[in-house]
């Protein structure tokens, strides 16, 4: 096609079908059921190849076009009054193994009703629109975290990523052949016009303030440690207390050193031991090796730097103390990312003009978006978490929150996709 001229669309009236969204929100979750109404949809399982059929077949029904990449990506793009890059929006389907229904889901799906819903008003943006999933963004089973979106954007080597192992000694290329997508487009993908992404918000500050919609300024920096001890395995009876090399006492003062790392410089540094692994993890048997996860975040890169040399200082201090040695590996290292400020100044004010409070606010959580940072104008619109609650089956948003949110996304994406030529 070629470019048209000026076509506005007048965004007042437009609102998505809730119900339907809510519907689909339901069917997914039903993939991968777990106790307490949540789910488990681990990277490149049988269970995620379920999902991915089930939104594919979505895609599809509603008429996209949808290639898959060598990494497993899915993007499904429509048809603009012009061509070019599209605008984008979407995140991941796959969860936690104890995840909750709307995290990542919310933002794929969301994009689906929105394209629909323009499709039922017979509304064809200038910028043609797209909705993508990622793979394996949460990193649950594969490192790192946003692994798909991050090969996308041509920060992480596709063979790279094919060569990842599990803990449970599945590989990333493998999986993706078994469950059949390993698909036939390059990777990296092509840029967007703009990428926006919708999301809970996985904390408690848009609840407690009582605000409707979180306009994203950016996202924190992440740093994730793998800490392995070595001392040595005694008896637990016999062996007195000042001659023994216990990892396990190690792997503790590691959990408490976080802790207090986090507390002492404040701010928006956070810290947390997520994993301990004990050998031979026996009741009467001092541990002999111990393997600790050690996750730093801040939205500052000097502050998080710090926070990683204060790690390192305490490491050694413990390994010298205890008569252990302590190895580190870096599982995942990304700096803090800004957001475009225009985005983000359309996603505050599309929620204003709908009568909606807003708060400007970073994100503590890591999301595809900060990849998609890398190439493209990024934004991302949260709504409220009840209690704060991710990451478990209680997760809940209220859906007249979820469908508020997709509404701010609908206009939000509009705007970006009308060619503004006066």
């Amino acid at each position: 096609m070629s470019p048209t001229t000026n076509h506005r669309i007048d965004v007042s009236g437009l609102e998505v079908n809730g119900e339907r969204l809510m519907r689909r929100l339901r069917e997914l979750a039903e993939i991968g059921p777990i106790d307490g109404g949540g789910v488990s949809r681990l990277a490149l399982t049988d269970v995620d190849k379920e999902g991915r059929d089930l939104v594919v077949t979505w895609m599809r029904d509603l008429g996209l076009e949808v290639s898959i990449d060598s990494i497993g990506n899915v993007v499904a793009a429509g048809r603009g009054r012009t061509d070019g890059p599209p605008v984008m929006t979407g995140s991941h389907i796959d969860t936690v193994a104890t995840g909750g229904i709307y995290d990542g889901n919310l933002g794929v799906l969301s994009g689906l009703e929105v394209i629909e819903t323009l499709a039922e008003r017979g509304i064809v943006t200038d910028r043609p629109l797209a909705v993508a999933f990622f793979t394996n963004e949460e990193g649950a089973r594969f490192p790192p975290d946003m692994m798909g979106s991050l090969c996308y954007v041509g920060g992480m080597t596709v063979e790279e990523a094919m060569s990842t192992a599990s803990a449970d000694g599945a590989v990333v290329g493998d999986e993706l052949e078994r469950i059949g997508y390993r698909g036939p487009m390059p990777c990296p993908g092509p840029a967007p016009h703009a990428f926006v992404e919708y999301h809970i918000e996985q904390g408690p500050v848009l609840e407690e303030e009582d605000v409707a919609i979180g306009a994203v300024e950016g996202v924190q920096g992440i740093s994730w440690t793998e800490v392995t001890v070595q001392g040595q395995s005694n008896h637990a009876g016999t062996t007195p207390m000042r001659l023994r090399r216990d990892a396990g006492l190690v792997a503790g003062e590691v959990a408490v050193a976080v802790r207090r790392i986090a507390q002492e410089l404040g701010g928006d540094q956070v810290g947390t031991v997520g994993s301990i692994r004990l050998h031979p993890s026996l009741v009467n048997v001092v541990a002999a090796r111990a393997v600790v996860t050690v996750d730093l975040r801040n939205t500052d890169e000097q502050a998080l730097q710090e926070a990683e040399r204060r790690l390192a200082a305490e490491l050694d201090r413990l390994a010298e103390a205890e008569g252990v040695t302590v190895t580190t590996r870096s599982t995942a290292r990304f700096e803090p990312v800004v957001f475009d400020p225009a985005v983000v100044d359309l996603v505050a004010a599309t929620a204003a003009d709908m009568g909606l409070s807003v708060r400007r606010m970073p994100s503590g959580a890591g999301h595809d978006a900060q990849m998609m940072a890398r190439v493209c104008p990024t934004g991302m619109v949260f709504v409220p978490s009840v209690k704060g609650i991710s990451h478990n089956p209680a997760e809940y948003t209220e859906p007249e929150d979820l469908v508020a949110g997709a509404n701010v996304l609908l206009r939000t994406l509009v705007k970006l996709a009308t060619i503004d030529d006066e």
